[in-house]
């Protein structure tokens, strides 16, 4: 059984949050992060009294928040967020390897590797990419 699979069945509740490329083009990553973080508090089943999180403070939120950097190398809670979110995105980008065939998507999962790179020079600029980001900037001035 894979880590996603133990997580979802004995968490007391989970969710996943996120935010599209036109919204991180738009208000920025750092915003982006915080808003589908705060997304995935709110779809939670059982609402928690606090949080323990990982590098940024969700304000909008109004609860007590203990923030450290690393928080997945000492909360079970956080390490098991982060197992959800990166098998999420990962299976994210395997739907995009299939819509956007070329690009290596389900092999890079949109990290701006070489075989990446290669792929932007070689297809260009998809729907999918973020405008804001730098090497599609650069792409497209």
């Amino acid at each position: 059984m894979d880590c996603r699979v133990q997580v979802e069945q004995h968490a007391v509740a989970w969710a996943v949050g996120s935010a599209s490329h036109e919204e991180i083009d738009a208000i920025g990553i750092v915003n982006a992060t915080r808003l589908a973080m705060t997304r995935a508090v709110c779809e939670l089943t059982v609402q928690p009294d606090a949080l323990v999180i990982d590098a940024v403070r969700l304000p909008e939120l109004g609860l007590t928040q203990d923030v450290f950097y690393h928080a997945d190398a000492i909360s079970l809670s956080v390490a098991s967020a982060s197992i959800l979110a990166k098998t999420a995105r990962d299976s994210y980008m395997r739907i995009l390897e299939e819509q956007l065939p070329g690009y290596g998507f389900a092999a890079h999962k949109g990290y701006g590797t070489v075989v990446h790179q290669a792929a932007l020079a070689q297809l260009g600029v998809s729907w999918a990419h973020r405008r804001s980001y730098a090497p599609i900037i650069r792409l497209t001035s």
